[in-house]
């Protein structure tokens, strides 16, 4: 067998008949992986869910989806899930989402070996920890998935993934919350999978992981296939207009600018004196002093699991440091400082529309609805996606939703944790051109968490550098 996908003429729509992919044809092979790349909310994830049969109920199906020459979309839901880690191996987006919270993060690897392969708990455990130190996380076979960062949840659903060794990979932003070097470890493993004779499917708003994973690249936008060609073609020399908005909006192609500094201001809207944090015998950092002041741009930078959630957690009273002292200035309320979570699910009520949580947002803080529509409209957020829950829209979006909500409180300071991670180049662009308008304009306080030194020294007035050799002290300098 060949493992050859191809897929003819998908459309995806809802049950009122709303086209959300339209007439998508393309085909990936063991030799030829393909990335589709795009906006948010474009339709990309949804590709690859009507492949893997997991798509909402409330969506159907048209056209084929040929595995080897066999239609599987007219398989029942049955037939499909049986495929599931024999067939076809899911990296999902929302990795927190799809571990078990009740279990360790390295029985869940193994578990793959036992039930899927048949190999004995012993050499599965073996294999386990294996895998987990081939993405750098050696030391926590025995960690629950609470215990982990975002960048760290997404590593163990890449170790599951590779463990599963299903003949087709469909990887859903594998990259999300990594940096750099990490992002390379990614794009090393994906290779091998090719290498190894496997069919890959890439969703990604990183460009630099499709141009390393080579292969065919599509361009998607509001559910259209715009452009497919060569990785070389469509990163270097894009023939259509968005694909080529998509490239330049990469912070290393953003024109050098001076950062979107407010007013020079001396008001301190929290310091942090002598602070330190230690989870078991792992330091974080220890007698750490940040003072973050109104109107300025903060970064924290750093490597996957080195602790810069952590630093503004503490910062935002969230957690308590085991050392040292934090203070607000002006005995300010707590709903004054607001953050944006590096995972968007987890800040919104999964049963609930976002047009209840935005009508119990704006009944309650007497917010004006106009402004509401205005803000939406800043983040390019189209108004008919608030009839739909959070699990209805993409990460992308969900995070432009909680962006506009925590800034509709009009926040003396905003932490936002890896806000821009699961944004297309150009969602980034705009939003953080929004933020850094609101420093310029109200004297927010934005402290940021990022990968992306690129993204950092563009916008930032000072940048915590966090290294992930040596936590013992943390340097704070003018970007």
């Amino acid at each position: 067998m060949t493992y050859e996908l191809r897929i003819e003429n998908l459309t995806v729509r809802t049950a009122d008949d709303t086209v959300l992919v339209s007439d998508v044809s393309l085909v990936c092979g063991p030799s030829n992986p393909i990335c589709l790349i795009g906006e948010t909310g474009s339709g990309k994830s949804l590709v690859m869910h009507a492949i893997m049969g997991s798509l909402p109920d409330s969506l159907s199906c048209d056209g084929k989806i040929l595995h080897d020459g066999t239609d599987i979309l007219p398989l029942s839901p049955q037939q499909r899930r049986e495929l599931w880690g024999r067939k076809f191996a899911l990296l999902p987006q929302e990795p927190w989402l799809s571990l078990d919270p009740t279990m360790r993060v390295g029985a869940q690897v193994a578990e793959l070996y036992t039930d899927l392969r048949g190999i004995g708990r012993k050499q599965a455990n073996q294999m386990a920890a294996d895998e987990l130190a081939s993405v750098g996380l050696a030391g926590s076979f025995d960690a629950y998935p609470f215990e982990l960062s975002g960048g760290m949840a997404q590593r163990v659903s890449i170790a599951m993934a590779h463990a599963a060794q299903s003949p087709i990979m469909l990887a859903d932003e594998p990259t999300k919350g990594l940096d750099r070097a990490l992002c390379d470890v990614v794009a090393d493993l994906l290779r091998g999978e090719v290498a190894a004779g496997r069919t890959l499917m890439v969703i990604t708003h990183d460009l630099e992981l499709a141009e390393k994973v080579g292969g065919t690249v599509g361009v998607m936008r509001k559910g259209r296939l715009l452009e497919l060609g060569t990785a070389d073609q469509v990163l270097r020399n894009p023939s259509h207009d968005y694909s080529r908005e998509l490239v330049a909006a990469l912070p290393a192609n953003w024109p050098v600018r001076t950062p979107a500094r407010g007013e020079k201001s001396d008001e301190i809207v929290v310091a942090a004196d002598s602070i330190g944090k230690s989870f078991g015998r792992n330091t974080l950092f220890s007698d750490v002093d940040v003072a973050i002041a109104k109107g300025q741009v903060t970064i924290i930078l750093g490597p996957s699991g080195s602790g810069k959630s952590t630093l503004g957690n503490i910062l935002l009273k969230l957690i308590k440091p085991d050392a040292g002292h934090v203070s607000w200035g002006d005995d300010l309320p707590a709903m004054k400082y607001q953050k944006i979570y590096q995972d968007p699910p987890s800040a919104f009520i999964a049963g609930q529309t976002l047009g209840r949580a935005f009508a119990d947002l704006r009944k309650l803080h007497n917010i004006d609805g106009a402004r509401i529509n205005a803000m939406l409209d800043q983040l390019g957020l189209d108004r008919g996606l608030l009839a739909r829950r959070p699990d209805a829209i993409s990460g992308g979006e969900l995070q432009r939703f909680a962006i506009a909500r925590s800034l509709l409180l009009d926040p003396v300071m905003l932490f936002a944790d890896e806000a821009t991670s699961r944004l297309d180049p150009v969602s980034q662009k705009r939003v953080i051109d929004l933020l850094c308008a609101q420093v310029r304009d109200r004297g927010l306080a934005l402290l940021l968490v990022t990968h992306d030194p690129d993204l950092a020294e563009h916008i930032a007035d000072h940048i915590i550098r966090i290294s992930d050799g040596d936590h013992s002290s943390l340097a704070a300098k003018a970007a």
